[in-house]
């Protein structure tokens, strides 16, 4: 099976950046990051969604998140799927924190359920048989509007970018490198929308 075993932010202060996702937002295993100076404005055609079991877990690592530098984009609230919000971390990536749940249960656990690249992309069912092609099992399809893959420790899933960036809260507006490395057993290689991927052992 194609899976996706990291990916790797390309920033700006590397030593802030890893202080960031590894100790702030515990993804040291998921996400690596790399000193990179290519030049890159407005949105960049991607986020990192964190899900979580309950409102509290978002509650807390936004907060968390907020402290350590993060710009809130979007305030944690319920919406009709459920609980989430949106902040930019300090290097500039979009991330996502959501609950398919509106009630706690417990206390926030600091627990992160599923890591997820989304990715916005111009023709989605284009892109659906792309990374088909490449070994990408199909877990959710929905038209030419969003498709989610079975890959692993991070999931992939592939959003109009128009459409990913009103999720997200910003402007779809953005031109340069997209300052993200995907790494996978499928890589390496450039898909039709510019991201870049690497190959790894996984």
């Amino acid at each position: 099976m194609t899976t996706i075993d990291h990916i790797t932010l390309e920033v700006s202060d590397p030593t802030a950046a890893e202080r960031f996702y590894t100790e702030v937002l515990g993804l040291g295993k998921h996400v690596r990051v790399r000193a990179s100076e290519a030049p890159t404005s407005g949105f960049r055609g991607f986020t990192l969604s964190l899900v979580m079991s309950q409102p509290a877990d978002v509650n807390a690592l936004v907060s968390a998140a907020v402290d350590a530098g993060a710009t809130t984009v979007k305030p944690a609230a319920k919406s009709l799927w459920g609980y989430g919000g949106v902040v930019q971390a300090p290097d500039g990536t979009i991330v996502t924190l959501a609950s398919s749940s509106k009630k706690d249960t417990g206390p926030a656990t600091g627990q992160i359920d599923d890591v997820v690249v989304q990715l916005g992309v111009a023709d989605v069912a284009a892109s659906k048989r792309f990374y088909v092609d490449r070994g990408f099992k199909v877990a959710k399809s929905y038209g030419r509007k969003y498709v989610q893959f079975d890959s692993g420790a991070v999931t992939l899933a592939l959003y109009k970018r128009r459409g990913l960036a009103k999720v997200a809260g910003v402007s779809p507006d953005g031109s340069g490198s997209h300052r993200i490395v995907v790494g996978s057993n499928a890589g390496p290689f450039t898909d039709p929308d510019g991201f870049v991927w690497e190959a790894t052992s996984a």
